[in-house]
């Protein structure tokens, strides 16, 4: 898979935590409320935001595994948990944190998770969890990754999946020109396969019906105004940079269409957060 900045995943942070559905993350707390423990693994982690996002609605002692093929971002993610726990210390394979009462060892994993899915190996987690990541797999890998969680009957929770193309306002003529060659460069092979893009969420859910499991799925889109003028910026760079690799558009059009985004405006953009439990 093609690696992000860890600039690119901190600049996208806030966002991402309040686009999360309340309702799932409330789903996901329910049913390890009487949990005295918790293992979770958590895939293409980045830097760890997943963790920070979701360790709140865990219980007190938690003992999370971050799997990232990207050694640079396993120890910015160390950095980016310390920074946010009240208080850290550097273990043999990642750092120990506390945080509002709760207890929680970090350990690294670096894997490739395009060859292997089952990170934990034979002894499957409680939890498996991932943020911004089924978009880029295939519908293949899609296929392997739930039969493996299946086996060990693993409770599984992922957030923002891209499920529809960014809404842009105020409107531009080149936007349905630019959406079309996004979604064909979106679609192309990100290290899994041909990715499966907004199909995703639908793919995990049928495969997790299929293996037993109780399917709940919410919208946690991008809400970005005024506030949100840099990550607006840094998202539309993405866009042209993409467009200009499927040279289906002229670059001097697709300049005029990012420098008027860079300009002004709002942008809405699609997500879907899921959770499976077996049944």
């Amino acid at each position: 898979m093609s690696g992000f900045s860890s600039d690119w995943l901190l600049l996208r942070e806030p966002a991402d935590h309040r686009a999360r559905s309340a309702e799932l993350l409330g789903r996901l707390a329910g049913h390890f409320r009487n949990f005295e423990s918790i293992s979770v693994f958590d895939l293409g982690t980045g830097t760890g935001s997943n963790l920070r996002a979701t360790a709140p609605h865990l219980p007190a002692v938690q003992h999370w595994t971050l799997v990232d093929h990207d050694a640079a971002l396993l120890s910015a993610a160390c950095d980016a948990i310390s920074a946010w726990a009240d208080s850290a210390r550097a273990t043999a394979n990642g750092i120990e944190a506390a945080k509002d009462k709760r207890s929680i060892l970090v350990g690294l994993k670096r894997a490739d998770l395009a060859a292997e899915p089952a990170a934990w190996g034979g002894h499957a987690p409680d939890l498996v969890t991932a943020a911004a990541l089924f978009d880029l797999v295939s519908a293949e890998w899609i296929e392997r990754f739930v039969s493996a969680i299946a086996r060990g009957k693993a409770v599984f929770y992922t957030a923002l999946t891209h499920s529809s193309i960014a809404a842009w306002s105020p409107a531009h003529p080149l936007d349905a020109a630019m959406t079309a060659a996004f979604e064909s460069h979106f679609g192309t092979d990100k290290g899994f396969g041909p990715s499966a893009g907004s199909e995703a969420t639908a793919l995990l859910a049928k495969a997790f019906e299929r293996a037993g499991y109780h399917v709940e799925r919410r919208d946690s889109p991008w809400q970005l105004g005024n506030s949100d003028r840099n990550l607006i910026a840094e998202l539309a760079q993405g866009w042209a940079d993409a467009v200009l690799e499927t040279k289906k558009i002229p670059a001097a059009d697709v300049q005029a269409w990012l420098a008027a985004r860079k300009a002004s405006g709002t942008c809405v953009v699609g997500h879907e957060d899921m959770l499976a439990i077996p049944n």
